[in-house]
């Protein structure tokens, strides 16, 4: 299977210059998995990369949608699923950086991307379960017994894979390799950075102040003039809050305020996916850099087995 090198936590966190460190490194091409880098003239508030930034390294899935197009995670795995075997058949290293994680899970599970998606998270608990009290290597042991073909294709150590097939299993009765359209699809490794809530916190806030020094205001007059509240791409945080408040200028410190408070919100919601839904190894760049050099080994190491 293809290889796919995944960075992702919450925001404000460093996951852009990890991805561009890498890939200059590695030789990788970086591919956006943010829900929201997609719309076109939408850079501050998106915490997009800058110009010099996206000169340093190939990005992807950036700039290509306009503000009132829809996008969604079906067609980010679609997008996704071309990108990873052109840049793999150049004999680069495809490289997901984002913090849009059902778009991450949808492409490496195979998700079935409607009602009929198998699934059950008391079963899923149930494995997870299995797995702390008896070790990954027992688990997998379950699944090579039940489906041996999908067995093949995950590694022992990867509970996540390991938990997922045998869920479809349960939940629907036949062997995860039978799955239309289903099971894992590459050969992934999630690396996820973190720091200490309060220096996150911080980071946070000072973003969302330079954000509007540097122009996120005009911006969100940008979007008024395209159709405000009515485009897909006003949902976004920074410009949901700031839209309502164009016309009230004294309401506009208290609008700034929300948004660092739903900011704030949202990456504590973006921890949480990310520490129950992955088997990420966890990093902390901000008060700890001399990590790079433990990421760029093991990085290093997945890539040669």
């Amino acid at each position: 299977m293809e290889k796919v090198l995944a960075i992702v936590g919450p925001t404000a966190v460093g996951k852009t210059a990890l991805a561009i460190a890498l890939a200059q490194k590695f030789n990788g091409e970086i591919i956006s998995g943010d829900s929201m880098q997609v719309y076109r003239h939408l850079d501050i508030g998106t915490a997009k990369a800058t110009p010099t930034e996206q000169a340093q390294a190939t990005h992807h899935l950036i700039d290509v949608r306009d503000v009132d197009q829809q996008f969604t995670v079906a067609q980010f795995v679609a997008a996704a699923q071309r990108l990873i075997p052109a840049i793999t058949a150049r004999g680069h290293l495809p490289i997901i950086a984002g913090g849009t994680g059902f778009y991450l899970q949808a492409l490496f599970d195979g998700l079935k991307l409607g009602a009929d998606a198998p699934g059950d998270p008391a079963v899923r608990d149930r494995f997870r379960a299995i797995a702390r009290e008896k070790g990954a290597t027992y688990l997998w042991q379950q699944l090579n017994a039940q489906d041996p073909q999908a067995a093949a294709k995950i590694p022992t150590t990867n509970v996540r894979r390991t938990v997922r097939a045998l869920e479809v299993i349960a939940v629907t009765g036949h062997p995860f390799s039978h799955q239309e359209n289903g099971g894992p699809q590459y050969d992934e490794r999630y690396l996820a950075l973190n720091t200490d809530r309060a220096v996150l916190y911080d980071r946070i806030n000072r973003r969302v102040d330079l954000m509007m020094q540097t122009g996120l205001l005009d911006e969100v007059r940008w979007l008024a003039d395209q159709g405000g509240t009515t485009l897909p791409a006003a949902t976004g945080i920074g410009y949901r809050e700031l839209l309502p408040v164009l016309d009230a200028p004294e309401k506009l410190p208290a609008a700034i305020e929300t948004v660092k408070q739903d900011s704030r919100h949202y990456a504590k919601r973006q921890l949480t996916w990310f520490r129950n839904q992955t088997t990420a190894t966890w990093y902390d760049l901000v008060q700890h850099p001399e990590q790079r050099e433990i990421i760029d080994r093991r990085v290093a190491e997945w890539l040669q087995r």
